[in-house]
């Protein structure tokens, strides 16, 4: 019997590649359970939309634990609970911490809205990444998904997926139609990695407990 994988989310702001994602696992494209979302910001949009697909969320920050080691913890210790194999990062605009980053070594996969390695790194969030493609004048932007290490948008890139840069085009402009290819490119990625097509180092989905 094929193994059902348990994904854990972190986001921090709407959530649209988690929707994304859960739509996919919950219509049969992907072979994979949405267990937990942790979101930084108790405000964010992705809570809503966790309550409303009933996914179980934890809101954890610096304001539950101002310590960054106890975060860091309570993140890992989160994660663990809820049995998690494979962390997607969403939108999630925090540095996570060395427990966490051990615990799940090659187990934890972000999206970022550029074709790495340019316009990647501290700061590179948001409208920002747009308008630096923009000024540098170039002809296509894109969505990468990687694996995470210790600092920002590092780690092994697995999957992309080209955006052409338009004629007048607007940082805002940019931002919607590379949003569009992020949530294709997310699906399609976890697929290829959750039926063995993308290989993670050290990591063998057939080992992975069985969902009950």
């Amino acid at each position: 019997m094929r193994k059902i994988l348990r994904l854990g989310f972190l986001a921090s702001g709407r959530g649209s590649n988690v929707r994304a994602i859960v739509e996919a696992c919950r219509d049969g494209r992907l072979p994979a359970t949405p267990v937990v979302l942790i979101c930084n910001n108790a405000q964010a949009g992705v809570l809503t939309l966790a309550r409303s697909t009933e996914l179980p969320a934890r809101h954890l920050s610096g304001t539950t634990h101002p310590d960054p080691a106890a975060l860091d913890q309570a993140i890992c210790a989160t994660l663990q609970e809820y049995a998690v194999d494979l962390v997607v990062l969403a939108g999630y605009m925090k540095k996570l911490g060395p427990a966490t980053l051990q615990a799940y070594h090659h187990r934890i996969i972000n999206i970022h809205p550029a074709l790495r390695p340019r316009f990647g790194g501290q700061g590179m969030y948001g409208l920002a990444v747009h308008e630096a493609v923009l000024r540098a004048g170039e002809r296509e932007s894109g969505a990468t998904v990687h694996l995470v290490e210790g600092d920002y948008d590092r780690g092994r890139v697995l999957a992309q997926r080209r955006v052409p840069v338009l004629a007048g085009d607007t940082a805002q402009g940019l931002a919607a139609r590379v949003l569009e290819a992020e949530h294709v490119l997310y699906v399609e990625t976890l697929r290829r990695i959750l039926t063995g097509e993308i290989a993670l180092p050290g990591w063998d989905r057939e080992t992975q407990p069985q969902q009950p």
